[in-house]
């Protein structure tokens, strides 16, 4: 296995985890008060969700993604393991924003 396709995992796993968090805030704020950017807030994160689904999806269980994945250049593998680090680092800052 390519260590970055185990690091990508791990991203998309992460960024599930902080889009579980964060929507539970948001539907709690939305709940409690009823406001557009809140549902905004939500909605978005219901998309990234599902991104990331979709992500781990291919990377785990989708053998022919698996096997392009492995088969390609390793600047191709870094770029696509960075699409969901950034990723990781927005949710991050919008998490610390969400928690603070």
């Amino acid at each position: 296995m390519s260590r970055w396709l185990d690091v990508a995992r791990i991203l998309a796993g992460v960024n599930i985890v902080l889009l579980l968090g964060l929507g539970s805030v948001w539907l709690r704020n939305y709940r409690s008060h009823g406001a557009s950017h809140t549902l905004g807030l939500l909605v978005f994160a219901g998309f990234l969700l599902l991104e990331n689904a979709l992500w781990v999806g291919l990377y785990v269980f989708h053998d022919g993604f698996v096997g392009w994945f492995l088969a390609t250049t390793t600047d191709v593998q870094i770029g696509m393991t960075l699409l969901c680090g950034l990723e990781l680092v927005a949710l991050v800052v919008l998490a610390r924003l969400t928690w603070t």
